[in-house]
């Protein structure tokens, strides 16, 4: 089973989050049952972290076994630019603030849905609202 992970899952770990025993558990776990992959936009983001230097972010790739899904298919493409239209069409409707997530978000979402079997990602919420049918990993704190 392939997993996609989020960009928080990583962050979490270098900054050494509460969270970060419990993501390393899942992660032990998950990688027993098939490849972990982030997607570029995870990837660009990880080397944006302020603790880590490109070189470091490919060193802990190259050390924990996760392999970067540079080849999107059109469709996670086509449809991370659906998901984002009805998102923004929802917070217009709402009369809330423009919207506030950039399409890297839905990048994330898509290329799990499309290009991976389920997502680890702590924003659970996010995830659950624009791709109800995602499957989540969830993580057992």
């Amino acid at each position: 089973m392939k997993t996609a992970l989020d960009t928080n899952i990583l962050s979490n770990i270098w900054s050494g989050q509460p969270m970060e025993a419990a993501i390393r558990s899942a992660l032990r776990k998950l990688e027993q049952s098939g490849p972990l992959v982030i997607s570029p936009p995870v990837y660009a983001e990880a080397l944006a972290h302020p603790t880590y230097s490109e070189e470091g972010v490919r060193r802990f790739l190259e050390i924990t076994g996760i392999t970067v899904d540079f080849a999107l298919a059109d469709s996670v493409w086509t449809e991370a630019g659906r998901r984002y239209r009805e998102y923004a069409i929802r917070r217009r409707q709402s009369q809330a603030e423009p919207p506030r997530r950039i399409l890297a978000d839905f990048l994330v979402g898509s290329h799990a849905l499309l290009q991976a079997d389920q997502l680890l990602t702590l924003d659970v919420k996010f995830y659950r609202t624009n791709f109800p049918e995602l499957t989540l990993f969830p993580i057992e704190e």
